[in-house]
């Protein structure tokens, strides 16, 4: 059976643009949320977001988009392809696949997703619309909008013929991005695929949205780094965030042959659905724990061989909760052996790229042997007692075998399991 590693990775992230500065920073306790300043917040209740940092407040991790993509292209794209073609040129690089042979870049697939796509571009292009008219709407437009275009952005950039595909599951779509991708590659239908999620819905448009929605943090707007804490009592909802991470999955005997760095392995993937409400987990955590026990009999892995789960962890008074549930439930008595900590209180919740971006941590904390920390982690919930959630600082120890975890609205649930090579 063919088996698919990871030899590439590229982040965006509120924590920086680079794989070295989303590391240090993530390791060392950074958090990535500050108040919103570049739209109007007045009239929301939500006035925070964890965003791309720029080179003018940040000179060692943030971002000059200018040296990454030229100002004409810019305006004919939207952010969330911008931050996922940075991100992929990251995981290019990286990974050192840039092949200019007919067979090889055949062989070679994109499978990028994101979970709303161009919603600041429909957004602004519908105020043109009704303010200036039809004739002041930009050819450019719709394929600005349309999540598949980022694929399609990064297949032609680097000529890349193999399977073009994308992913819309919500939340999930970064993990099930990665998952359906490793099966193209065990389904011999590529040997090398560029997979992730992207996103960029810190817009007006999207935190009046959430808003309505009582899904966001409104009671740290004075102190915006506070606001994201899974598991702490005083958690009131997530805190919106945007950026991109990208994987370079390769079939192993491929990349052992070129010689190149191999990171992780891809060794399961599980799906579920909750068929219970459009955006609350079903009460009792049985999506998420079928989606995990699904991940973990594909990688044919026992209990006791995962080391860390990153979770979803998503700073809701309800979520987290029900997804400790589901993982209680799974683990029982191996639970002691296992840390589990939410990336999240770092990030925010990049909703779309969250699973791709949350993957890369994991599979770096494999690398380092050391599970990145919860922040605000202070006061746990009373319900969190007794597991090991890496409160405040990240942990050095074992990490062998790694279980990611991304739930969406719908009731859209994947699991990975992820690593250390065979």
């Amino acid at each position: 059976m063919r088996e698919v590693v990871v030899t590439g990775i590229g982040l965006v992230t509120p924590l920086g643009v680079g794989n070295d500065i989303n590391w240090k920073r993530l390791i060392g306790g950074h958090i990535g949320v500050n108040k919103i300043t570049n739209f109007d917040v007045s009239d929301l209740p939500c006035k925070i977001a964890g965003q791309i940092p720029s080179k003018d407040n940040d000179q060692e991790g943030g971002l000059e988009i200018d040296d990454w993509i030229d100002q004409r292209e810019l305006r004919r794209i939207d952010r969330f392809i911008a931050y996922g073609l940075i991100a992929s040129q990251l995981a290019v690089k990286d990974s050192g696949w840039m092949p200019t042979d007919s067979k090889s870049l055949i062989r070679t697939g994109v499978l990028v997703g994101s979970g709303i796509g161009g919603l600041e571009t429909i957004a602004n292009t519908t105020e043109i619309l009704n303010s200036r008219g039809a004739r002041k709407v930009s050819p450019f437009f719709i394929p600005s909008a349309l999540i598949n275009l980022l694929s399609g952005h990064i297949s032609i950039k680097f000529k890349f013929k193999g399977p073009n595909h994308s992913v819309v599951t919500a939340c999930s779509t970064g993990a099930h991005s990665i998952g359906d991708a490793a099966r193209i590659i065990i389904a011999n239908e590529a040997d090398v695929m560029v997979a992730g999620g992207s996103e960029a819905a810190c817009c007006r448009i999207g935190m009046a949205g959430f808003s309505a929605a009582k899904a966001l943090s409104t009671n740290y707007n004075d102190n915006p780094k506070e606001a994201s804490r899974p598991w702490d009592k005083n958690r009131d909802g997530f805190v919106m965030g945007e950026g991109s991470g990208v994987l370079i999955l390769e079939e192993k005997k491929h990349a052992i042959n070129r010689g190149a760095k191999i990171y992780a392995q891809i060794k399961g993937y599980g799906m579920s659905g909750d068929a219970y409400h459009i955006t609350a987990p079903s009460e009792d955590g049985d999506g998420g724990f079928r989606a995990m026990s699904a991940a973990l009999k594909n990688s044919n892995l026992s209990l006791n061989e995962i080391d860390y789960i990153n979770a979803h962890g998503t700073s809701t008074p309800l979520g987290d909760m029900i997804e400790l549930k589901a993982i209680e439930k799974l683990f029982k008595n191996n639970l002691n052996n296992i840390s589990i900590s939410s990336t999240k209180s770092s990030t925010g919740h990049l909703l779309g790229a969250a699973g791709a971006v949350e993957a890369i941590f994991s599979i770096l904390a494999i690398n380092n042997q050391e599970v990145p920390p919860t922040n605000n982690l202070y006061n746990p919930d009373e319900r969190a007692v007794g597991f090991d959630l890496v409160p405040i600082k990240s942990k050095k120890r074992k990490v062998k075998n790694i279980l990611s975890n991304s739930f969406g609205f719908g009731g859209t649930n994947a699991s990975l399991v992820i690593g250390e090579v065979d």
